[in-house]
């Protein structure tokens, strides 16, 4: 079964819910799809998805 989620708050992207696995990440609230997560993984311990603007956390 695959449930839509929501999209992405960096690139817009659908996150679906595959068999009971999010296919991403949620962080206060915010849903982060795995391609971005990678892409911004340098800052993660210094800032939060909360903080970032729609569509900057892909230019790192």
């Amino acid at each position: 079964m695959r449930e839509l989620v929501g999209p992405c708050v960096c690139c817009a992207k659908d996150v679906y819910c595959t068999d009971g696995f999010l296919n991403g990440i949620v962080d206060e609230g915010k849903i982060l799809c795995f391609d971005c997560q990678e892409k911004r993984k340098s800052d993660w311990d210094t800032k939060s998805i909360a903080e970032d603007e729609k569509g900057k956390c892909t230019d790192t």
